[in-house]
């Protein structure tokens, strides 16, 4: 009912909400006529009213929209979600809207058309910030009024995607680990993914920042992260891990979301590492006279462990040699004697000393300990005289030689001189006294030691002829200037002859001719030479000593004579591979070791037949048609012969040899070309007995074809060549015979054979020699013939009676035709011709006539004849014997079930007369058993000429029923099955018993445990179980219970019938994995398929929920690894090879119900993850590093010094034996003269193990490098060492020094100048002019510099990289022009690419986080940033590094920090207030220019290494006061409340964070009573404040009658006491002082704004709104509608502090109602009511009574028009009642005619009075009417258009109503037919003021639309 207060409103509430009561009694014409008038007033209004009828929305019949939209991009903005119709009964234009609400604006929505509308979203969707959408759509037609609509709801849900990354929960960030810590779990992460479904599912993988991988791992165990630690830590390794957590959704058909998470591990220190030396001085320097005690160096070490830092002490292990000493706390070494640097003791000078550092540990014993070595060098003093190492030298020299040759030394003289004085101490000069200028020393010049060589500086004196012997002396003398010291030594040299004439051979070159297929011992050349010197040196001693080229390891060199013959078995001489080979051979002198010369020899090779014939094809192959004389295509049978072209060893001839026996083909014997010779006969080859068979179409002929050659001997192959012969449709099929003759009888059954025709064909394959048949005429429909067989057979259903044909058919002539498998025209065709003829017999049955059906009772006497049967026969003379068909009889029960006979012998039941056909009843029937018998009856004809003939009929008896039987179950018991966790109310089985009896009740009950029977719901009515309580699977797999069914007869009857219920498991739990397997290790060489692990796992649940499937992460593991689905067997799926990974993480992902439920995300899941390490197998041979080129050394190269260097590699694994390797020579040191010595497992140096003076030459060595696995690999490589002779005097190089270091930049440009070297030379002419060249090295350091010959200029060739190599070492070479053999000599430099900065200094981590505290002085608290690396290479050789400056790019626009560039501290320059700031975020910059600031920046970019985020938080203090979120709190408490109930709260706000921020509520002071009735008796406070919460409970009990309101302080304080108060009243109340605001939201979405209502609420009506409860909104019905809230309010009026009235604030309301719209538009609210039903009260009476006193004014001149009218026609009425006939009601006699009812008990013409007896009727119950009710709608929305009318009568029981066509009680009386039609009436006649018989039509019309049922409802908008 809705409030009508305001007199502006007061119409529209008339017309719309008021429902009538009117009550007349007694029959009195005025207050007929009163009665009369108001109801002609309210028909006025309500047809005003109703002149426009209201649209409505067009839905299907649906109550609400419901739209499913995903969300974001898949539902573009824009799109068309749905389309609107609606319809309009005047036809009127609609227009559709959407109210404005909360989410109304993402929608649009425009008209389409006159009643068509387009809803189009305005705005994207995201189910994360609202999943669902409940709006109201309005309609109107424009003449509804002004903020009137129809409206609809519609309701959007919005469906997921996955566009949400997993958020992680808060962690712990920082976790500190003892290094030796044993595996185990180390924190738990967890992510959150707001998505649905495997979107919302989330598995984790690490990943540490450096690479250290196998340190921690981390699985996914129910949606969280398990890191745990797998590996073992070193603090002194690595102390610090960075692991980066990412988070992966589990996506499988969209974009797949991450997230990260850092966290850091810190290790910490335990004692396990031994002392560590910080300083220790490797070299250091002491002169030898020093005294006694002298400090030398000190060393310094320090604890390994840097947490712990024990006490070191130190002493001297070896080497001091009783010396030296230390100190055993200070670490300071000392002499202890004197010292001499010159003695034996020492190594050259140095003592090196052996110091171990000890720790003092109380922890661990022995105590840790570390040794290291450090050199003292003694300084020299002038206390040593030159010396030779021999004293005295003898020597030969050739009498040839060249200025500058070096004499040679016998009887192995040193010649070395040594002063082992140091500097110019040791500084000495050598010369010669006593040689007449022929000899020069060289060089002149030494330090400490020097070798020397005597040369020759005048050969023009050395003649052997003329002197064979020089004696000279050698002196060695100091260069100091005082006191020079010197030693001398005889020299004595002998002139040796020279061999100086080279072999000749005796032609330029030799080219000879040999057959390729020689043998052993066959010359193949004759080579000589000659050498014009004499005995040795000349022809005697010529030795042919070489012979090389590609064929010389097969042949022989006879040294002596020069003869080259054949000297292995397989010659290798294959004219096919090489027709020409060139060698190389070389003579010596002097016995094959002098001068040396060679010559070329060309060997050719002469061809035999060695090369048989080769076909180009293994096989050859051609199909052939039959009696075709070409194949498809042309085929060439081809071979090639390898031998020489155009000789007769490769001419080839072809020839068939075998496979063809009849000469059916021929072959070209020069071309190859096969070609059929005959016609082939297909049917021959199968006559022929071919293996293949008949019946395929296609048979092969097997053809060997010859390739010979035409060499000698001749040679030949053979080749397989298969002709396919096709076959072809050659043969007609042929008959027996060409004509077949049948005779028939006309009874023939439909089916039945009548002959078989046969023929044949003579082709040899299907389908040419497949026969079918067809009729080809004369069948008539009533003959077919079988296809495969031939058997012609009568057609089914088809009759050969003469006596049905037209005319009479006796003959029948059929042609029947034989067709081949041939297609098209290639098919072949036979006929033959078929004569059947007709056998006429007897065969016409009886008919019987139809019986029908007959009713016998139940309790039918025995004998009784119940049915006679009739029959006839069309054969004449027929017998007929009539039987009951027990085989075709039938009885069913009452349901129509099928009654078996063996079950009830019902057929005995009657009896039937053979002769007559009379039918009796013999047995009692039995209606319960059998209700219905379908009774066969047979009649015979004993007369028939063959087999029986009979006629069968049906008749039906129907047993009529008795009620004598027990309700019975129709099964039993019932077997079903549930699901677990299904909702209550889901029907399980419905159990059903019947009562053969009929017209009968059952009721059904359940008996059973209690603990099966509290889970289910019976129907007692209906028999439907339910559920009604959670089933679980896990408890209860089955419940069995009995149902009884009782029926309602006297006595009761009932029967039981057992229920076994099946609960069916679902998917509820999640798989688990079982045991402990987390690492694994495998050899690389294991084969696919071994088994590596078995991987466990359960669910709790059975079947496939139960059933788990194991995958395997294919990413994980790289396709190497399998795992078998069901049993969880891991094994190897493809080869490992360590070497490419050593490691696998495999995430192993458990399933259940995989099979069915994947696709469907019906599965569960749990992850594992397994590491698998990689074990080294010895699978990998060694490789060495390339050797360029020959490496160069002289012949007075140092004894056991270096040659060159060798290096390989093994890519096993190097920590094992398996990737170590060892050095060997095993070939080309026959002399032994070099030695190999390994330096480490991966190189090894080559030295010299004899001096090589004299044994200049090359030589080759092969150096093996093996590996140490088992079994080992190894590898050789060749070393090419160049060993060069002397000439006698070498260049020296004077610039620069030897081993110079030239710093170059590394971005030096090409052509620059590296250096010049400059050399002299002491010889003069050529061989003193020097010359420079770069000597070739191993690595290629050479090719990168170039130098010109002449000056000695060094220039960069080729671009420098440092990233590539820092260090080029290079040899110049100085070399003379001398004759024979240039002298030369090497300078050894060293290039060292200097760095140039190429990279900026980077920082490790993207983003650190330091703390300030608010409120601290600027610049007190300091934070030092994390310091950068710098990515070029720094070493001793480079600059010193260039600062790094850190500065504040971004961040600090209100400066409120500084940094320091150089010192990289932080400091705040501002006090900061966390409350304003609770964090910073700023970017720092490092860059090496300190002087110029970079520019700032506003965003972070990951990329630039150079840049890093640093979040600074603020960390809090206590500064500030917890403040009250009001001054003022209001609330109220009902009289009808509970103690101790928590109704209303305080709350109080703190800005500060943690511990500062916890706030304490307390009430202080008394609580004031004001305006209080009935609390006399409240002793103790009447509230109590809850000290943590703020909530206010009720103290007291409060009881009716109870008034006034409280006001009392609270406090609230922090944990520091820092404070602040509030005032709190709190108002007692009354129920029906609440007010109700229905609202369309759901209570969250109020709760959040309910403080916005209240306010706008209270601003509007002046008054304090407090809220009393928030409820989901109720039906009238009861049902709950989550749409609605029902918000509770009580309003309290500010002047006073008492509580309004419901009727005072709905007045309030009313009267603000424009300045409300806005908020009530905004908050949805759809009604405003008291929340309890309030009586009517005498001001709405007055306000009543005063409405009707002024209708009865407006009135009064039409009453009494009306009275008149009365008055007049009384005498009229009273004849017409008394008329016994009928007249017509509209006739002239009458003013009232047609009325639309008839009279009750009359007929349609009588009006009162006609009889007695419906006079009383009419007196009595006519006006007797019940108070009527108001009926409204469900909802009561504030949009509703509703029409409120009369309400409808209703019509006693046996009376009939007045107005109105005949109908029952129940009938409403109005169909939709009359209410249109007095619809039109009205519109037609609604003017009052008419006169005369329309008047009074119209008048009745009224009336009767009044008492329309149909109109007195409600009408209302179609809502949810």
């Amino acid at each position: 009912m809705r409030r009508c207060l305001k007199p502006e409103t007061m119409e529209r509430c008339w017309t719309r909400n008021w429902t009538f009561k009117v009550r007349l009694k007694g029959h009195r014409l005025i207050w007929e006529c009163w009665r009369f008038g108001l109801l002609f007033a309210m028909c006025f209004v309500v047809e005003t009213a109703h002149g426009n009828l209201p649209p409505r929305f067009l839905i299907d019949g649906q109550t609400e929209i419901v739209l499913r939209l995903k969300e974001g991009a898949a539902t573009p903005v824009g799109s068309r979600i749905y389309h609107l119709h609606g319809f309009d009964p005047d036809d009127d234009p609609l227009r559709f809207g959407i109210r404005d609400q909360v989410g109304s604006e993402i929608f649009q929505i425009e008209n389409v058309g006159k009643n068509e509308a387009d809803i189009f979203l305005k705005k994207e969707l995201d189910r994360e910030v609202k999943d669902e959408y409940s709006l109201v759509l309005t309609l109107t037609d424009g003449h509804l009024g002004e903020g009137n609509f129809i409206t609809q709801s519609l309701l959007l849900l919005v469906e997921d995607v996955n566009d949400n990354e997993p958020i992680f929960k808060p962690y712990q960030p920082t976790i500190s680990i003892r290094e030796d810590s044993a595996p185990y779990i180390l924190t738990t992460v967890e992510a959150t993914d707001q998505d649905e479904g495997p979107y919302g599912q989330v598995v984790y993988s690490l990943q540490e920042l450096d690479g250290d991988d196998n340190m921690f791992s981390i699985t996914t165990v129910n949606g969280k992260g398990i890191i745990r630690l797998i590996g073992q830590l070193d603090y002194e390794h690595k102390f610090l891990y960075q692991l980066r957590v990412m988070a992966v959704d589990r996506s499988n058909n969209e974009r797949v979301n991450t997230a990260t998470a850092a966290i850091l591990v810190k290790v910490l220190d335990v004692e396990d590492q031994p002392p560590e030396f910080v300083v220790a001085t490797p070299v250091t320097r002491i002169s030898e006279d020093a005294q006694i005690g002298t400090p030398v160096l000190q060393v310094k070490a320090v604890d390994g462990d840097r947490g712990i830092n024990n006490h070191i002490t130190y002493s001297i292990t070896q080497g001091s040699q009783g010396c030296f000493d230390i100190d055993a706390n200070s670490g300071v070494v000392y002499t202890l004697k004197r010292l001499d640097r010159e003695s034996s003791h020492n190594s050259n000078g140095a003592y090196i000393l052996e110091i171990m550092a000890r720790e003092e540990s109380k922890v661990v014993f022995p105590p840790p300990a570390v040794k290291t070595e450090v050199t003292v060098i003694i300084t020299d003093v002038n206390d040593e005289i030159p010396m030779f190492r021999s004293k005295s030298y003898l020597a030969e020299v050739n009498e040839n030689a060249q200025a500058s040759t070096p004499v040679t030394f016998l009887n192995n003289a040193v010649p070395e001189v040594f002063d082992h004085d140091q500097g110019k101490n040791g500084t000495f000069i050598m010369f010669i006294e006593g040689d007449r200028g022929i000899f020069e020393v060289t060089p002149p010049k030494g330090i400490n030691e020097a070798s020397f060589l005597i040369r020759v500086k005048d050969p023009t004196r050395l003649d052997f002829e003329k002197v064979t012997v020089m004696n000279f002396t050698l002196i060695a003398k100091e260069t100091v200037p005082l006191k020079a010291k010197y030693s001398l030594a005889p020299v004595t040299v002998y002139i040796r002859d020279m061999n100086d004439n080279f072999p000749d051979f005796t032609q330029p070159f030799y080219e000879v001719s040999v057959k390729e297929n020689s043998g052993v011992g066959t010359t193949v050349a004759w080579v000589q030479a000659l050498d014009e010197d004499s005995g040795n040196y000349g022809s005697q001693g010529i030795r042919y000593t070489g012979l090389s080229g590609g064929v010389s390891d097969l042949l022989s060199l006879d040294p002596y004579t020069g003869i080259i013959t054949i000297k292995s078995g397989d010659s290798g001489f294959d004219r096919e591979l090489v027709s020409r080979h060139y060698l190389t051979v070389e003579a010596r002198d002097d016995l094959g070791y002098g001068n040396r010369n060679t010559v070329q020899l060309v060997v050719n090779i002469e061809d035999v037949n060695d090369n048989a014939p080769i076909f180009l094809q293994s096989k050859y192959e051609a199909r052939l048609w039959e009696n075709h004389m070409e194949f498809e295509s042309p085929l060439y049978i081809e071979a090639v012969d390898l031998d020489l072209n155009g000789t007769n060893n490769s001419q080839i001839q072809y020839s068939i040899v075998r496979g063809d026996p009849y000469n059916n083909f021929t072959i070209d014997p020069l071309q190859g070309l096969l070609k059929p010779a005959t016609h082939v006969d297909f049917e021959q080859l199968v006559s022929a007995g071919n293996v293949m068979g008949r019946g395929v179409n296609v048979r092969p002929i097997t053809l060997i074809v010859q390739a010979q050659d035409m060499g000698s001997p001749s040679l030949s192959s053979e080749v397989l060549v298969t002709v396919y012969v096709q076959d072809v449709n050659d043969h007609a099929p042929q008959f027996e015979q060409d004509q077949y003759t049948k005779s028939v009888p006309e009874d023939m059954q439909g089916g039945s054979s009548i002959l078989q025709l046969k023929a044949w064909d003579s082709d040899g394959s299907s389908p040419n020699n497949a026969v079918v048949y067809r009729i080809q005429q004369g069948a008539e429909d009533k003959f077919v013939i079988d296809a495969d067989t031939g058997i012609i057979s009568m057609a089914h259903g088809a009759s050969l009676d003469p006596d049905r044909t037209n005319p009479k058919t006796t003959h029948y002539s059929l042609r029947v035709v034989a067709l081949d498998g041939g297609i098209g025209s290639e098919q072949r065709a036979a006929a033959a011709d078929v004569n059947i003829s007709i056998v006429d017999v007897n065969n016409k049955s009886p008919i019987l006539m139809d019986p029908g059906s007959i009713h016998v009772k139940e309790n039918t006497q025995v004998g009784q004849i119940v049915h006679h049967v009739t029959a006839m026969d069309p054969d004449d003379k027929p017998v007929l014997r009539y039987h009951i068909d027990a085989d075709s009889s039938e009885a069913r029960s009452e349901e129509g079930t099928i009654i078996k006979s063996s079950e009830y012998d019902y057929v005995s039941l009657f009896d039937l007369n053979a002769l007559d056909g009379e039918l009796r009843v013999v047995k009692l029937l039995d209606r319960e058993r059998v209700e219905t018998i379908r009774l066969g009856i047979r009649v015979e004809d004993l007369a028939a000429s063959k087999e029986k003939q009979t006629s069968s009929a049906i008749l039906t008896i129907i047993v009529e029923d008795e009620n004598d039987n027990n309700p019975k179950f129709r099964r039993p018991f019932y077997r079903r099955s549930i699901t677990e966790n299904s909702k209550n109310g889901v029907t399980i089985v419905n159990v059903v018993a019947d009562d053969a009896d009929k017209n009968r009740t059952i009721t059904y009950s359940l008996e059973g445990p209690r603990a099966a029977t509290d889970l289910v719901h019976l129907d007692s009515e209906t028999g439907e179980i339910v559920v009604a309580n959670k089933i679980d699977h896990e408890q209860f797999p089955f419940l069995n219970f009995t149902v009884r069914a009782t029926d309602s007869g006297v006595p009761l009857r009932s029967s039981l019938a057992d229920v076994f219920i099946q609960v069916l498991d679902e998917n509820d739990n999640n798989p688990y994995f079982i045991g402990d397997v987390n690492n694994i290790t495998v050899r690389e060489d294991a084969p696919v398929g071994t088994e590596i692990a078995t991987i466990e796992a359960k669910d709790a649940d059975s079947g496939d929920f139960g059933r788990v499937t194991y995958l395997l992460d294919r990413m994980s593991s790289q396709g190497k690894f399998q795992i078998n689905s069901k049993t969880g067997v891991l094994n190897v799926s493809d080869k490992l090879n360590r070497e490419e990974q050593s490691t696998y993480m495999l995430i192993i992902e458990a399933w259940d119900n995989y099979q069915f439920g994947y696709a469907s995300g019906e599965s569960r899941n749990a992850f594992k993850q397994i590491g698998v390490n990689i074990v080294d197998v010895n699978d990998e041979a060694p490789v060495f590093e390339p050797i360029y080129g020959c490496v160069t050394i002289t012949e007075f190269h140092d004894l056991h010094d270096t040659v060159t260097t060798v290096k390989a590699s093994d890519a096993d694994d190097p920590n094992t034996p398996n990737g170590r390797m060892l050095f060997s020579i095993v070939g080309g040191n026959d002399l032994e003269l070099f030695t190999v010595e390994s330096i480490d497992f991966s190189a090894a140096r080559i030295m010299t193990a004899q001096p090589l003076k004299g044994l200049y030459g090359n030589y080759t060595l092969l150096i093996q490098a093996q590996d140490l696995g088992i079994p080992s690999n190894s590898v050789t490589t060749p070393v090419s060492i160049c060993v060069t002779d002397f000439n006698d005097n070498t260049p020296r190089f004077i610039s620069p020094q030897h081993n110079t270091t030239i710093r170059m930049p590394e971005n030096a440009t090409l052509g620059s100048t590296v250096i010049q070297v400059q050399a002299i030379d002491d010889d003069i002419g050529p061989n003193g002019a020097v010359r420079y060249r770069l000597k070739q090295d191993l690595v290629g350091n050479w090719q990168t510099f170039s130098i010109d010959e002449v000056t000695g200029v060094i220039q960069l060739k080729k671009q420098l990289d440092r990233k590539k190599q820092k260090i080029y070492e290079i040899r110049v070479e100085a070399y003379d022009l001398g004759v024979p053999t240039p002298l030369s000599s090497d300078l050894d430099l060293t290039v060292y690419v200097r760095n140039v900065n190429d990279y900026q200094p980077q920082f490790l981590k993207d983003e650190i986080n330091i703390n300030f505290t608010e409120h601290s002085e600027p610049g007190l608290e300091r934070r030092k940033l994390i310091d950068t690396v710098n990515r070029d290479e720094v070493d001793d050789l480079d600059d010193p590094p260039t600062p790094v400056c850190y500065f504040i790019v971004g961040g600090n626009e209100n400066e409120y920090f500084g940094l320091e560039p150089l010192r990289h501290e932080i400091m705040a320059l501002k006090e900061l207030d966390r409350e304003i700031h609770n964090n910073h975020t700023l970017l720092i910059k490092a860059s090496e220019d300190c002087i110029h600031s970079p520019g700032n920046q506003s965003t972070f970019d990951p990329s630039d290494d150079t840049l890093l985020k640093v979040i600074v938080t603020v960390n809090d203090v206590n500064d500030n006061a917890p403040h009250f979120v009001k001054r003022v709190f209001t609330g109220g408490v009902t009289t009808e409340a509970d103690f101790g109930m928590e109704f209303m709260h305080v709350k109080a706000v703190d800005l500060d964070i943690g511990e500062n921020a916890v706030i304490n509520y307390y009430q202080i002071g008394r609580i004031q009573k004001t305006l209080t009735e009935g609390l006399e008796n409240v002793q103790k406070p009447p509230f109590l404040v809850n000290r943590e919460t703020g909530a206010i409970l009720l103290n007291f009990d409060p009881q009716k009658g109870m008034k006034g309101y409280f006001d009392f302080m609270v406090l609230a304080n922090d944990t520091d006491g820092l404070q602040d108060m509030a005032r709190v009243f709190i108002y007692l109340l009354r129920e029906d002082q609440r007010v109700r605001f229905v609202l369309r939201q759901h209570p969250p979405e109020v709760r959040e704004r309910i403080d916005t209502f209240r306010e706008v609420l209270g601003n509007v009506t002046g008054a304090i709104i407090n809220v009393d409860e928030f409820k989901v909104h109720e039906n009238q019905d009861g049902s709950v509608d989550k749409t609605r809230t029902d918000l509770y309010l009580h309003f309290v009026d500010r002047r006073d502090h008492s509580i309004m009235e419901v009727t005072r604030v709905l007045h309030l309301i009313d009267q603000n109602i424009e300045r409300l719209d806005k908020l009530f538009k905004e908050f949805n609210v759809l009604d405003t009511q008291p929340a309890e039903t309030l009586p009517l009260t005498g001001d709405m009476e007055s306000l009543v009574m005063m409405w009707l006193v002024g209708t009865t004014v407006f009135l009064g001149l039409l009453l009494i028009f009306v009275v008149s009218i009365c008055l007049s026609q009384r005498a009229r009425y009273q004849r017409q009642l008394k008329a016994a006939t009928a007249t017509a009601f509209g006739s002239n006699e009458s003013d009232l005619n047609r009325v639309t009812g008839r009279v009750p008990n009359t007929n349609m013409h009588s009006v009162e009075g006609s009889n007695p007896i419906w006079m009383q009727a009419y007196e009595n119950e006519w006006y007797k009417e019940d108070d009527s009710v108001s009926q409204t709608s469900e909802r009561d929305s504030l949009d509703e258009n509703a029409v409120a009318t009369e309400n409808a009568r209703q019509t006693p029981q046996g009376a009939k109503p007045f107005f109105g066509q005949t109908c029952t009680y129940t009938d409403s009386c109005n169909s939709q037919s009359n209410m249109i039609h007095n619809n039109a009436a009205v519109n037609e006649q609604n003017d009052l003021n008419r006169m005369g018989t329309t008047y009074h039509q119209n008048l009745y019309q009224h009336l009767d639309k009044l008492s329309n049922p149909l109109l007195s409802k409600k009408l209302e908008t179609t809502e949810l």
